[in-house]
């Protein structure tokens, strides 16, 4: 899609303000094998009857008030010089980097589905930064002209210094600074470094993680994965189709109340996938995905804390279980990985990821990452309230995304194996096939 994105301008934005020249020290967590790339938001806006061309002024003006508190995200990630894989931020007020650019094709409508290719949209945030410690900025905004007059807004975040929760409160800010529009709550708002707070601590009893465990490769899961073609796929779950899919647990006897809609819909996407790649019975399957510890540990993190606080949970069985026992079974295996973790578990992931470097295999994988609580639907940034969330690049990690204007809805993104695209995308809309 080179041709069909042209970069106007690039700006070092650098902070408004004096903010402190220092090294500040990564976590454990932040300093993850797993994490060193870039968090990569996609924020499509709606054509408006006479375009804001000032909106690139306005941009760069917030992004520049907004580095102040979130100094870090203006300077640069780089290895500790003790050898021991730690990462830190080398703050001098570096700065983000913004470009301007304009699409000769692209229009709103061309995000109402799925790109055609995983790598379709990649333009749109022309900086692709691929080695997260080679002394890019942690941050990248991209604003895209489309032709219709509307807008796409793409935003870089490097996983290192900032988690999910982390960067949409970042992004709130940025979009709040942007209308100079921030409420005295906002004004008294504290944005926290503190990542001693996930220091490793005294050694405690060992603790199975079984997010970290390798487990046999039995049909060249990861070659496949390497070799075929992957097909961007995306399926709207309205409240009515997530109700049905909890009234299917029930028919079968076997539903429980206290179950949420993530643990019941990533657990039926989970099994669509694994259906839908005709693996042996006997492989072993995993689906990881992010819990949130902010009050998980204790005591619990501070309200503001924008470091990386979520550990990795695990759901785990054969392909054998995981088709035959049913969509009880897997929500079953989800929730139960979610229940482990409370303070001594994340303490425990925190020595293994600091001590052994611990990391998770992609052998039968399939990553879930929640963004539909995340808050994205509502950044406005001037130009009213995005029409399409989701990822610059469809990837064969799974995103569970906000619909605009239906609270109460999930879209599902994830790409796929071509040979297996009809057949994921007939279960996964069919729970009763």
């Amino acid at each position: 899609m080179g041709s069909l994105v042209h970069v106007k301008e690039a700006t070092v934005i650098t902070p408004s303000d004096q903010t402190p020249s220092s090294v500040l020290p990564l976590s454990a967590l932040d300093s993850q094998l797993f994490l060193r790339f870039t968090i990569e938001y996609l924020l499509v806006y709606p054509p408006v009857s006479d375009p804001d061309y000032s909106l690139s002024s306005r941009l760069k003006s917030a992004l520049s008030r907004a580095l102040v508190p979130y100094f870090p995200f203006s300077g640069r990630v780089r290895e500790k010089p003790d050898g021991g894989g730690g990462l830190e931020v080398n703050c001098r007020g570096q700065g983000a980097l913004f470009l301007e650019a304009v699409s000769d094709i692209l229009t709103c409508l061309d995000f109402q589905k799925p790109p055609r290719h995983v790598t379709s949209w990649r333009k749109l945030l022309s900086l692709h930064v691929i080695d997260v410690l080679a002394g890019a900025p942690p941050l990248v905004v991209q604003l895209t002209w489309l032709r219709d007059g509307g807008a796409a807004l793409a935003v870089g975040v490097n996983h290192c210094v900032s988690d999910g929760i982390g960067s949409a409160e970042f992004l709130t800010l940025f979009a709040d600074l942007s209308k100079d529009s921030l409420s005295q709550t906002e004004l008294r708002r504290k944005h926290l470094w503190d990542r001693q707070l996930l220091m490793p601590s005294p050694t405690r009893d060992s603790l199975s993680h079984p997010e970290f465990n390798r487990v046999p490769d039995l049909c060249g899961f990861v070659n496949r994965f390497n070799a075929e073609r992957l097909v961007p796929t995306s399926v709207v779950f309205e409240r009515q189709k997530l109700n049905e899919l909890k009234k299917l647990m029930s028919r079968l006897g076997e539903f429980n109340s206290k179950h949420t809609s993530f643990e019941v819909l990533s657990a039926h996407v989970w099994r669509s996938w694994a259906r839908s790649l005709n693996l042996p019975s006997n492989q072993i399957l995993k689906l990881l995905f992010s819990i949130n510890i902010r009050d998980r540990v204790k005591p619990s993190l501070p309200s503001g804390f924008y470091g990386n606080a979520f550990v990795v949970g695990c759901a785990q069985t054969t392909v054998k279980d995981l088709t035959e026992k049913g969509l009880s079974y897997a929500t079953m295996l989800v929730k139960q990985a979610k229940e482990r973790v409370g303070d001594d578990y994340v303490r425990s992931v925190v020595e293994a990821v600091s001590k052994e470097r611990a990391s998770p295999d992609s052998v039968g994988v399939l990553i879930l990452s929640q963004w539909s609580r995340l808050g994205l639907e509502k950044l406005d940034f001037g130009l009213g309230k995005p029409v399409h969330i989701g990822s610059v690049c469809c990837d064969r990690y799974c995103l569970l995304l906000p619909v605009p204007e239906r609270s109460d809805a999930v879209k599902v993104m994830v790409a796929v194996p071509s040979s297996a695209v009809d057949t994921y995308e007939n279960l996964v809309t069919s729970p009763n096939a």
